[in-house]
């Protein structure tokens, strides 16, 4: 059965679209009543990103949960990987970050986290569906156990001091020129400040949030910006978070952009070498290159998929016991130290690695050549995997890839659009594969376009 409000990362939609103030405060009784066991004071802490729009929804978030009894501890702009800190340390019973992550500014959305700073399971997910829908008025409290809210002034410090102890005591980013992009969102000002304490001579894009400018030409999604700064100040690294720094991109000193695969593979190895990796392998998903996977096999360590999404990554490893797993798009997540992505953390472990073994990002960072990999969306307006003859059709083009490559082929679970992926050894055969995919979509007469 489909679910009506979250997706793979939360809730996500236009501000005022599917994310209005009436829906935040639902949320906010929904989960304020799950999340009351026992009989202490409950409380949630709420950051948010840069967005315009999170102003409406944290104080609908705020009514939401003090109307049932919850007091609310307010962060402000913080990552995403702080708040799933912030409500361990704060003993908090809920956590909630207002964000839509990479999506541009019209969007906004409100990702939830348990006591223990992980996000919640879909079973959790599907019961606060459930009392969304619910009529709740009889259930809000009595007036003389109403919440109260109040803005906690040393977030950014407790987050910096977190971040930087995640390096060795001893290790320190003297003498690295870094061009960091906080994507104009919410680790504008943490992320900048961390690595200058770190002691990096630290130039700095996208710090000048504005409500409407986040993400925009700047970030994780948009390299561009970050590749020219890096060969205008000739610098060592360039790092780049996305809206809500639970993910990042880099780029070497040659302007080559690295990935959330090259990333993985130079965190992976050197915890191998470390004898830090609690298993002998990581967790990615379905979206990681095969030459990943080829070259984790070369050095002895294994790789698992799992469907798309840090939240399906984490529940493996969760389960299975692995301490490094991720995406291609730059969610890492390293479980010694967070309970989601955290691009800082992720950036500073490649870091110290660059600074152990004394040689040039470019070369610590290009572990294997990348597979060609094709990806294209078709934006649909109907279920076109459904439609007659498309499954037969995929069939007969995966046959075409046979064992020299992949296809994949998934509804998109944050945008109404189907994403087509083939990758091989032979590039032509791959755009062949996915272009003949894509058309057979598009003539099906229920989608839009190819992107």
């Amino acid at each position: 059965m489909g679910r009506k409000y979250f997706g793979t990362d939360g809730i996500r939609g236009r501000a005022n679209g599917l994310i209005t103030p009436d829906l935040a405060m639902r949320v906010g009784q929904a989960t304020g009543l799950l999340f009351q066991r026992g009989d202490h004071r409950h409380r949630v802490v709420i950051g948010k990103d840069t967005r315009l729009s999170g102003y409406m929804i944290e104080y609908a978030m705020v009514g939401g949960f003090t109307s049932v009894g919850m007091d609310v501890m307010l962060l402000g702009p913080v990552p995403t990987p702080a708040v799933a800190m912030l409500t361990r340390s704060m003993r908090a019973d809920v956590g909630v970050m207002i964000s839509a992550s990479h999506n541009p500014y019209e969007d906004n959305g409100i990702k939830l986290f348990g006591p223990d700073g992980f996000k919640l399971s879909d079973e959790v997910e599907a019961e606060i569906e459930r009392l969304l829908d619910c009529n709740l008025g009889s259930r809000l409290s009595k007036s003389k156990h109403l919440g109260r809210a109040k803005r906690i002034e040393s977030v950014h410090a407790r987050y910096i001091e977190f971040a930087k102890r995640t390096l060795p005591r001893n290790l320190s980013l003297d003498g690295l020129r870094i061009v960091l992009d906080c994507a104009n969102g919410a680790a504008y000002k943490v992320a900048p400040e961390a690595l200058w304490e770190l002691g990096a001579e630290v130039f700095s894009i996208g710090i000048e949030p504005d409500g409407f400018n986040i993400n925009h030409n700047v970030g994780s999604t948009a390299p561009d910006a970050l590749v020219r700064k890096v060969r205008e100040m000739r610098a060592d690294v360039g790092i780049a978070l996305d809206g809500d720094a639970d993910r990042l991109l880099m780029v070497d000193e040659k302007g080559n952009v690295i990935d959330g695969d090259q990333i993985m593979a130079v965190i992976a190895q050197s915890w191998m070498e470390d004898g830090r990796l609690s298993k002998p392998g990581l967790v990615t998903t379905v979206m990681s290159n095969l030459g990943l996977e080829r070259y984790l096999q070369g050095v002895g360590l294994g790789m698992v998929r799992t469907a798309v999404g840090d939240r399906y990554v984490l529940e493996h490893m969760r389960q299975n016991g692995y301490n490094v797993g991720g995406e291609q798009s730059g969610h890492i997540i390293l479980s010694d130290y967070s309970t989601t992505g955290d691009g800082l953390v992720a950036a500073l472990q490649v870091m110290a690695v660059v600074k152990r073994s004394d040689k040039p990002v470019s070369e610590v960072c290009h572990r294997f050549e990348p597979l060609p990999q094709i990806l294209k969306n078709v934006r649909v307006s109907g279920t076109v995997l459904s439609q007659p003859g498309i499954a037969e059709m995929i069939e007969k083009q995966r046959t075409r890839l046979a064992a020299s490559g992949r296809l994949l082929i998934r509804p998109s679970g944050t945008e109404p659009v189907i994403r087509v992926m083939g990758e091989g050894d032979n590039k032509d055969l791959v755009e062949s594969v996915v272009d003949d995919i894509c058309d057979a979509l598009t003539a099906s007469g229920t989608s839009l376009a190819a992107e």
